[in-house]
């Protein structure tokens, strides 16, 4: 059996501060919780639903979970660099975040790109993982993004929206 490159072990190391399972449960807690509220926007019909506020809830609990594991470094590491994690997360999230509003387009009363702002977002939150070497995070962030922009578009939308979209469920089906 080949050994695992060092590399590519480093990329998917343990969490330093919590368990696996730790992390898992609290970024699970976090998709019910934007679940919740996004289940109503959803059922409200507005912009921002259900995939939204789920990624939303997401990101914030991986920046959480990444600030965490940088406070967490061993101590000779932090002999030679000084480690403000909450300056990274900030840099990210405001960056990531004009992104994000860029992506909204506001048009005769009508709001699209809220869930790509929030994919942006995410997106920002599974790089601090991996740049940290929370590889296994990352995965795990990107694996639940996954599912909320696949699966619940093609599993809640027919449920919510039963004559809402074509195959795509990204806009109303056009009269022929």
């Amino acid at each position: 059996m080949t050994p695992i490159p060092a590399a590519l072990a480093d990329l998917f190391s343990p969490l330093q501060s919590m368990s696996v399972a730790a992390a898992l449960s609290r970024m699970l807690l976090a998709l019910l919780l934007g679940a919740l509220i996004g289940w109503e926007r959803e059922v409200k019909a507005r912009a921002a639903g259900l995939r939204t506020h789920m990624l939303i809830a997401l990101a914030a609990a991986m920046f959480t979970i990444v600030a965490m594991e940088l406070t967490h470094f061993p101590a000779d590491d932090r002999d030679s660099l000084r480690i403000d994690p909450l300056r990274l997360i900030e840099a990210v999230t405001a960056g990531v975040a004009f992104l994000a509003a860029g992506s909204i387009i506001i048009s005769g009363g009508t709001v699209r790109g809220v869930t790509t702002g929030a994919s942006m977002w995410l997106a920002g939150a599974i790089g601090l993982a991996c740049g940290t070497g929370s590889g296994l995070l990352a995965a795990m962030g990107t694996a639940m993004a996954l599912v909320i922009l696949w699966i619940i578009r093609v599993v809640i939308r027919p449920l919510v929206h039963p004559r809402a979209g074509n195959a795509e469920g990204d806009r109303p089906a056009e009269p022929r």
